[in-house]
């Protein structure tokens, strides 16, 4: 082989050495693959909750409850757990509903009374609290627009006998005897149903205490009785306010006509 093709083939050699040399460096290694995130654990605990919606003033069925797994960390002190309470199912079986629970809401012992064998309003009435029935229209009770939870002022319409007999002629005055009173019910209803935003009925049942019972019960004898719903704003205090005004200690125990009590001291 004649030195000058030698020398040609060792010159394309290097030169293609040279090219796979830069080649290779140029070439990017491939990306790293991102690692699949690491599957975390997370803690449950058996709630009990409602299985369906549970109104005002219903008792609860067994069947009405049960257990729902729920994050340990939502969980809050007021829930009751299976692992503290696993009986809790037959212990709410019976009680009645206090306030309404949606389905899936978890339930526990300061939304329910459990009073087996006493009626809803007896279960729910304060210690020394009275609830009270008093004869209503819809003249009489704000249109209707009057509902269960309300807070209202209680007035007495009668005839000022003694102005009457002084000047001869007809007066009639109009006093509030009680003020922020609360609405159990309207009729036989202890809670808004389906929306309702109107409750026509013939009697209201509102709390109030031994002293104004007496006070309703007199007021109901002299004149005739409405009730003046009160703002949210004006209903802040949870307690009824007056029951001295117009009570004739001979009257007290005469017959109540339209007027009933249900009393509890538990």
């Amino acid at each position: 082989m004649k030195a000058a093709r030698l020398v040609v083939l060792g010159v394309a050699v290097a030169a293609g050495g040279v090219a796979a040399l830069l080649a290779s460096g140029s070439r990017k290694p491939p990306p790293e693959q991102p690692k699949a995130p690491a599957v975390v654990q997370l803690e449950t605990v058996d709630v009990l909750v409602a299985k369906s919606d549970l109104s005002r003033g219903e008792v609860i069925e067994g069947s009405a409850i049960g257990w729902q797994m729920w994050p340990k960390a939502a969980a809050n002190s007021n829930f009751i757990l299976k692992t503290a309470r696993p009986d809790a199912i037959k212990q709410f079986d019976g009680a009645i509903v206090r306030v309404p629970v949606a389905s899936g809401q978890p339930v526990y012992d300061p939304m329910v009374v459990f009073a087996k064998g006493s009626g809803f309003l007896a279960a729910v009435l304060p210690k020394g609290m009275r609830a009270v029935a008093i004869d209503i229209s819809p003249d009489s009770d704000a249109g209707g627009f009057i509902l269960p939870e309300d807070h209202v002022d209680v007035l007495l319409t009668r005839h000022d006998k003694a102005a009457e007999k002084a000047t001869g002629t007809e007066k009639i005055v109009t006093d509030t005897i009680l003020r922020n009173v609360r609405v159990l019910a309207v009729d036989q209803a202890v809670e808004e149903k389906n929306g309702q935003k109107v409750v026509v009925g013939k009697t209201a049942t509102v709390e109030l205490t031994p002293e104004q019972t007496e006070t309703l019960a007199n007021a109901h004898q002299l004149g005739t009785l409405s009730l003046a719903l009160r703002s949210l704003v004006d209903s802040q205090s949870s307690l009824p306010e007056g029951g001295s005004e117009h009570k004739d200690e001979s009257q007290i125990n005469t017959v109540r006509f339209g007027v009933s009590t249900l009393t509890t001291d538990r």
